[in-house]
């Protein structure tokens, strides 16, 4: 079931908020509304946390996590840290890097098995990631982007790419991950899936912009 949301005026609800199958983050607003829709759908399965990283709000595109942990950039402050270890499940690692690269949503996107990551992030953020999340990692690029986390979206059951990804690199893709793949967008035609939409296991929140076109691909997934 894919619903839609927005953010203060704004479509791209993946840049302020995180969506795993074990808790929901999402970024301090003055409105309550974007908040509700959210704990209508997911309250009685997984708790759902206002959170901030560095005092904004653009929480989706800062960190990276799934049902194992949470990995989060060196800006995160002391008292942020302590807020989302006290907020999320036990079984949830969170854990802060220190790399030059500090936008990890755009620069991961994983699963609870998988994480693909840019191919500029340091060794040992690698490695803290497949250690906090418990995935294997992959360096990869979708078609031509670097920015992985941006450019596609992807749960244990199927995922979605960039439109303009070639078939084969969609076959390679698929046998890594293990899961299916489609080609699309969100937001009605932006090929930025990570920051137009969030996605676990059994739901998926997309920007009012989106179609229904667009809504019955992701549906499909």
């Amino acid at each position: 079931m894919a619903i839609r949301a927005q953010f203060e005026n704004s479509s791209e609800i993946g840049v302020f908020s995180k969506l795993t199958n074990a808790y929901c983050l999402v970024g301090l607003t003055s409105s309550a509304n974007f908040y509700s829709i959210f704990e209508a759908e997911l309250a009685e399965h997984i708790p759902v946390v206002y959170a901030t990283i560095h005092g904004t709000k653009i929480i989706g595109r800062l960190c990276v996590g799934n049902k194992h942990g949470l990995v989060v950039p060196s800006t995160t402050t002391d008292q942020e840290l302590l807020h989302l270890r006290n907020s999320l499940p036990d079984s949830v690692v969170v854990q802060r890097v220190e790399d030059r690269l500090s936008a990890l949503g755009d620069c991961v996107a994983a699963n609870d098995h998988v994480a693909l990551i840019h191919h500029e992030l340091d060794r040992e953020t690698e490695e803290i990631i497949a250690d906090t999340l418990r995935v294997e990692t992959f360096r990869r690029d979708i078609a031509g982007n670097a920015l992985v986390g941006s450019y596609c979206a992807f749960t244990n059951n199927g995922g979605m790419v960039h439109p303009k990804t070639p078939v084969a690199e969609q076959d390679e893709l698929s046998q890594m991950l293990q899961v299916p793949l489609v080609a699309g967008t969100v937001n009605r035609g932006s090929d930025v899936l990570g920051a137009g939409m969030v996605v676990n296991d059994w739901c998926a929140f997309c920007g009012v912009d989106t179609t229904s076109t667009e809504i019955s691909v992701i549906e499909s997934i």
